[in-house]
């Protein structure tokens, strides 16, 4: 499983995606010699995703004909050398919807990924955000080396079809020796590929890059809403800026303080977590469950389905099979948001008979490949941006004395995760650190959101992100729930807390709990 272990929000923008399917560029480097600071943007209608992008429409209007606008700003390609060549950086926003006296700026929104375009995904969430639109701006971007904003490239989409399908848990040394001429093969793949994109993609570069991004769009402070990676990016803002925050809300909270095998780690036991409580929710359900009878029997029979599509996969997408990895990939997709998890228990019962589609699509939507056959570039994004921040690097050795830690955290889930410990393994660039810094001594309040059944970003990371933060600037908001994230499940109680502070300035009381 190349993907999961490290794809910390992307799965928001491919949920919607991949509902919608069941159910129904780069800029050129210029000399930097002007005045960043002082540029103009250009607002047009945005054009049609790019394949980077993920392909698809034009964003539609909102319900009250709020248009969609894009625009590409000038970032130093390079932060050490800022008067160097300049990468465009791709913006979009909806104006206010509210009365312009009231207005208080633009509310710049991260998804996360590391990879996700906020450029496709802000207007698929258009209406989950309309509340704050009467008081904002709403406004997303491509980080640097994603979508639009001068993206990393790796394999293309044949190669990537492959990758995907390959074993991501040897159980030989033939098998160990082919993923890791495979791994080394992608990385080389992302050297040749990315134009020297590769040292400039590191979440400073991209928390300066909203530093100049708040200054041309106006704003005195940056007001934010991050999500998942988007909350190591605030905090890395919040690090570097902290006199430049404004009201900002970290939602599904990356733990800081970990380096990228605690990360991993800390996945494993949330996926399985999630899992747990999928297995759970279908056998306790009035009608009977069709995929066990009881919670165990759940997830015996989903371990012993991975077990048979290891040496047989079934028919998945034509012409593509089923394949053990495919399989987990699409798991953990599915739970990412209980959304899903109709989906999961249908594409299940389907796979117990043969039919490995749903699960296939599933996957298909993690590594965002579209219908069509083309993929955006969210996991050679993903990729690129979490080696070139995490200095640490393991060999096949130390995740091998590694496995027995990673099953007996979870059976299902431990092999493929801690395999994929490798992906920056001889990468071409070395980390930045063992873990971001976000200590942020004088910053305004940011309002820290944890979800107690999030697989992704497991609860506890929420409490250490506000202690890291420091005294005064981290408040603490607890959501008793299930899948990634908070404000995105509409919970009232999170939501009003969210709105209170972003709208009106009221911070929420620490500790709050929502349920």
């Amino acid at each position: 499983m190349p993907n999961p272990p490290r794809m910390r929000a992307a799965a928001l923008t491919a949920a919607a995606l991949l509902l919608s399917s069941l159910l129904a560029g780069c800029s050129e480097d210029e000399s930097g010699d002007e005045d960043l600071t002082a540029q103009e943007l250009s607002w047009k209608d945005c054009p049609a995703p790019s394949q980077a992008q993920g392909g698809a429409g034009s964003p539609s209007p909102l319900p009250d004909g709020g248009s969609w606008q894009c625009a590409t700003m000038k970032a130093p390609r390079d932060w050490d050398d800022p008067e160097g060549d300049t990468i465009g950086i791709e913006l979009i926003r909806v104006r206010t919807s509210g009365d312009e006296n009231r207005r208080i700026g633009s509310l710049i929104f991260n998804f996360g990924g590391p990879g996700a375009s906020g450029v496709t995904t802000l207007p698929s969430f258009g209406d989950t955000y309309e509340k704050l639109r009467t008081r904002y701006d709403l406004v997303s971007f491509d980080p640097r080396g994603v979508g639009r904003s001068q993206p990393v490239l790796c394999e293309n989409d044949q190669q990537l079809d492959a990758y995907f399908q390959q074993d991501t848990t040897p159980d030989d040394p033939a098998e160990r020796t082919e993923l890791l001429d495979n791994t080394t093969e992608f990385n080389e793949a992302c050297e040749e590929n990315s134009e020297g994109m590769l040292p400039h993609v590191r979440t400073t570069d991209a928390a300066r890059d909203m530093d100049l991004m708040r200054q041309v769009l106006g704003d005195d402070k940056l007001h934010y809403f991050g999500i998942s990676y988007g909350t190591e990016l605030g905090g890395v803002y919040a690090h570097l800026f902290p006199k430049n925050v404004g009201r900002a809300v970290f939602d599904a909270v990356v733990d800081p303080t970990q380096n990228s095998e605690q990360g991993t780690f800390g996945q494993v036991k949330g996926f399985q977590l999630a899992l747990d409580n999928f297995a759970e929710d279908c056998v306790s359900k009035t009608e009977d469950c069709p995929i066990g009878d009881t919670a165990q029997d759940v997830k015996d029979r989903i371990g012993k389905l991975l077990k048979d599509l290891d040496s047989k996969p079934i028919q998945g997408v034509f012409p593509r099979d089923l394949t053990q990895s495919a399989a987990t990939n699409g798991i953990a997709q599915a739970l990412y948001s209980k959304d899903l998890w109709q989906y999961l228990t249908e594409g299940l019962e389907q796979a117990y008979d043969g039919d490995g589609r749903i699960l296939m699509l599933l996957s298909d939507s993690l590594n965002g490949r579209s219908e069509n056959g083309e993929y955006s570039n969210i996991t050679a994004a993903n990729i690129s941006i979490n080696c070139a921040d995490d200095k640490p690097r393991y060999t096949p050795e130390y995740v091998e004395r590694k496995l027995p830690e990673f099953r007996a955290a979870s059976p299902l889930f431990g092999d493929a995760f801690a395999w994929s410990l490798l992906s920056c393994t001889d990468w071409a660039v070395p980390g930045a650190a063992e873990h971001p810094d976000v200590s942020a001594p004088g910053a305004a309040p940011i309002v820290v959101v944890g979800n107690t059944g999030d697989p992704a970003t497991p609860y506890e990371g929420a409490r250490r992100m506000v202690q890291a933060l420091g005294e005064g600037v981290g408040v603490e908001l607890t959501y008793k729930g299930q899948g990634h994230g908070a404000y995105n499940s509409k919970n009232k109680c999170v939501q009003d807390a969210v709105n209170g502070y972003l709208l009106d300035g009221k911070v929420p009381t620490a500790g709050t709990v929502c349920s």
